[in-house]
């Protein structure tokens, strides 16, 4: 059995540039990692199968086909191989803004790669996580990046790794389609040069102010967050709702989780660290 961590994904910054003509947008953005996420498991297997575990395994029960069995689909009509029982281990929430189902889905690129001998660097298996959409690039990549285009062209960048980051989730899944729809369409200046945290620092999230449009409670969470001591940055990431909080010491990213979760129950939290 292949057993392959499926990191939870963050933009440090976001800047949307422009709409473009094949419906996506042109984005300049700063992808981090943590170390913890979900989990796929593969295995070869006499008959297909595809099971899910986890506290947010039964929100994708009803979804037939997902990310996961798109990208073992688009990795047998590659490479071949198979047939494989593939169980996703869902710690993640789902459609909010940290990768999950991007992250699970280069995560079975990697482990089936592993599992019948293709190099995880190999450029088809990049083409197909490019088709499976605009994160995936970057998590089959799985490091700190730039991203350009619409989020396919990567870069890697160093100097982030081991920085304490807390995630938080109000319990509110928004539409990654309905924020970009009501982003305002202006450009406000691309990511810049310089080092990554720096970058991050003098960057924003363009989605974030629609994105709170929607869930209002989004700016309950990035308030809260700012507010803890030791907090270097807090954004919202990608589309939302999710939010992050970089800290510069790990008791007080521990002591900040502590806090919220006893003021705020409801809320998903994960403490963790950058990859």
């Amino acid at each position: 059995m292949i057993v392959e961590v499926a990191p939870a994904k963050i933009n440090l910054a976001l800047h949307v540039r422009a709409r473009r003509d094949d419906g996506y947008h042109a984005l300049e953005t700063l992808f981090a990692f943590l170390r913890d996420g979900d989990t796929v498991r593969i295995a070869r297997n006499d008959t297909p199968s595809f099971a899910l575990t986890g506290p947010f395994g039964e929100a994708l029960a009803g979804e037939g086909d997902n990310l996961v069995t798109s990208a073992a689909s688009a990795f047998a009509a590659r490479y071949g191989g198979g047939p494989w029982a593939i169980t996703l281990d869902k710690h993640l929430p789902i459609a909010s803004g940290i990768g999950g189902g991007s992250a699970d889905a280069a995560a079975t690129l990697r482990a089936l790669a592993r599992l019948e001998g293709v190099p995880v660097d190999d450029p088809p298996l990049f083409a197909i996580a490019e088709t499976l959409g605009a994160d995936v690039p970057a998590c089959l990549l799985g490091r700190s990046a730039i991203g350009t285009g619409k989020g396919e062209q990567l870069v890697p960048v160093d100097g982030l790794s081991d920085m304490p980051v807390l995630l938080v989730n109000p319990g509110v899944a928004v539409s990654t389609g309905a924020v970009f729809r009501m982003w305002d369409g202006v450009d406000k200046g691309p990511l810049g040069d310089g080092a990554p945290m720096a970058l991050a620092l003098a960057g924003r999230n363009d989605l974030e102010p629609p994105a709170r449009e929607i869930a209002p409670v989004i700016g309950d969470v990035v308030a809260l967050l700012a507010a803890q001591p030791g907090v270097m940055l807090a954004r919202m990431s990608g589309s939302g709702a999710t939010c992050f909080a970089l800290f510069d010491q790990a008791a007080r990213r521990t002591a900040a989780a502590m806090l919220i979760r006893r003021e705020r129950p409801a809320w998903w939290c994960l403490e963790s660290t950058l990859a």
